[in-house]
């Protein structure tokens, strides 16, 4: 079995480029600066079953992209989540919170108006983060 992306998160993001272990991905939605990691294994579900050693490269990519949307975009929050009800390949959602966005205080799903981002904001946005993930030395940009 090899690794493919759920083609819920294909339509739902675009795709920045790869971390030693995952894919990253920024979230469509207008509303909030949204990253998602998703590990490049097959059949994974959950966090714990991945081997301790993709763990903790797991840990090491989402402390990049947590630190980036922090240090770019300055939330009030950084909210983690990893629901996979509607898609069960295992992936984190990586979200820049902030007390005015539509959503606040409650939880981003469900919670907007789901407007996509437009393509050359969709576009700036992912420039952005590619740069800053570049400095990590262990991101590889497409």
């Amino acid at each position: 079995m090899s690794f493919e992306l759920h083609p819920q998160l294909q339509q739902d993001t675009t795709y920045l480029g790869d971390f030693p272990l995952s894919l990253v991905l920024l979230h469509w939605d207008q509303a909030v600066p949204w990253v998602i990691l998703v590990p490049k294994r097959a059949g994974i579900k959950e966090f714990h079953h991945l081997p301790m050693t993709d763990q903790q490269q797991f840990l090491i990519e989402s402390q990049w992209i947590s630190q980036i949307l922090e240090s770019q975009y300055h939330p009030d929050k950084i909210n983690l989540g990893a629901l996979g009800n509607m898609v069960p390949q295992l992936h984190y959602h990586h979200i820049a919170r902030f007390a005015e966005d539509e959503a606040w205080p409650g939880p981003i799903w469900g919670n907007t108006t789901g407007t996509r981002r437009r393509d050359t904001a969709q576009q700036h946005m992912a420039d952005l983060l590619k740069t800053a993930l570049a400095q990590s030395g262990i991101f590889t940009p497409v």
